[in-house]
């Protein structure tokens, strides 16, 4: 049987290779302590729920939902954006409702991008962001990211021979993998960048609010782009609601860009049951206190783990945003992120994301997702001590 010479882009999938890992290692009996998937463990508010059941005896709610249907959403996002960044948004033209902000990334290229032309991706970066536009017959020219360059493009690297074939760059601050956090002065160079090269700016910001020690809220690409002018933003409730298997998010921005993900949206689904988009609705008029509670909690997850690492001999730097942490693996034995990442999970059952991932310049990094209490983080690092020495 012949397929479709796309998915030869698609075939490589490190995360599919540790997922077959755990479900081998579960099948011999290891207790799985998954920190691999940045799968919030903590529940959905009531007052969220509360209104996702309301709905469930509306039948009203119960049937097909088109763009028209979303407006109350809608609505609901520009209002709250508009409040949160002091950008004026129009619910009609500048917001489009979608299954989560890897959507709205991987189905962006599809109305944007030509066959053969370029797109600037974080590397590492997110996943979505590459398939996306192989999808899509694009190319991708990496954004290398160094530790001694906080983790930030340099944009001039970029040889003006692919800027002249480039229609996108994607970015996503605060960033996984790296949890590097991105100044106002980053995104006003990059949105320079993008208007002398005419490229689309791209910003995906699922972790708008986990971020820590008090620090001020990370910027909007928006509040740069006020005008909207070739910019546009992906948001999700997965991260600060706990809401990832809701699959429920928005993108706001350029009125052009927005209609065209809409057209790419209209041929490859309907909208949500209603119902998520009321408990969406819920969510964004959450009082301050929901979101002050998640982020105290994974500020205390980070704080044990990096803790009990760096006690048994591993250099964590201290992230001061997302749900990770992301640090070099302490030991020279390994070929690679991968092998270190798969002996550890048929070993003890702790399960991380190997750094390669994420891209090429993620190798002899891990990434560990803060999803699980203390007490088991602090288990998880002994048991990954112990391979360690084990192995040497």
């Amino acid at each position: 049987m012949r397929f479709a010479h796309r998915l030869n882009s698609l075939k490589s999938n490190v995360f599919a290779d540790m997922d077959r890992a755990k479900t081998q290692a579960l099948a011999q009996g290891k207790e799985i302590i998954d920190l691999s998937l940045g799968s919030s463990d903590l529940p959905v508010a009531p007052h969220i729920l509360k209104a996702i059941a309301e709905s469930l005896d509306d039948p009203t709610t119960h049937g097909y939902l088109l763009h028209n249907g979303t407006r109350e959403f809608r609505e609901a996002v520009a209002k709250w954006y508009t409040y949160r960044y002091k950008v004026p948004v129009d619910p009609e033209t500048e917001v489009c409702t979608l299954i989560g902000s890897q959507e709205g990334t991987a189905h962006l290229p599809l109305a944007v991008l030509n066959p053969g032309e370029y797109t600037l991706v974080l590397d590492p970066g997110y996943p979505s962001h590459v398939g996306g536009v192989y999808l899509a017959g694009g190319k991708i020219y990496p954004l290398t990211l160094r530790a001694e360059n906080d983790f930030l493009p340099i944009l001039t690297e970029v040889p003006s021979s692919i800027l002249s074939q480039t229609r996108l760059m994607i970015l996503s601050y605060p960033h996984n993998p790296t949890t590097a956090i991105a100044p106002f002065s980053f995104f006003q160079t990059a949105l320079d960048f993008c208007e002398k090269w005419d490229i689309i700016l791209v910003h995906d910001f699922p972790y708008m609010d986990l971020v820590f020690d008090g620090q001020e809220r990370p910027p909007s690409i928006l509040q740069v782009d006020r005008d909207k002018k070739r910019s546009i933003e992906f948001f999700t409730f997965s991260k600060s609601y706990s809401m990832g298997g809701f699959r429920i998010g928005f993108a706001i921005g350029n009125p052009g860009l927005i209609q065209a993900l809409r057209q790419i949206k209209a041929i490859v689904d309907f909208n949500q049951y209603r119902g998520i988009l009321n408990g969406a609705i819920a969510a964004l008029a959450s009082p301050p206190e929901t979101i002050q509670k998640l982020v105290k909690t994974f500020e205390q997850r980070r704080d044990t783990l990096a803790q009990s690492l760096k006690i048994r001999g591993w250099t964590v730097p201290i992230p001061q945003a997302t749900m990770y942490l992301w640090t070099k693996i302490p030991s020279s034995i390994f070929n690679s992120s991968l092998e270190f990442s798969l002996q550890l999970v048929e070993a003890t059952g702790v399960a991380l994301a190997p750094g390669i991932g994420f891209g090429p310049a993620g190798e002899k990094y891990v990434r560990f997702a803060l999803v699980r209490n203390p007490v088991i983080l602090d288990l998880a690092a002994e048991k990954i001590t112990s391979f360690l020495e084990q192995k040497t």
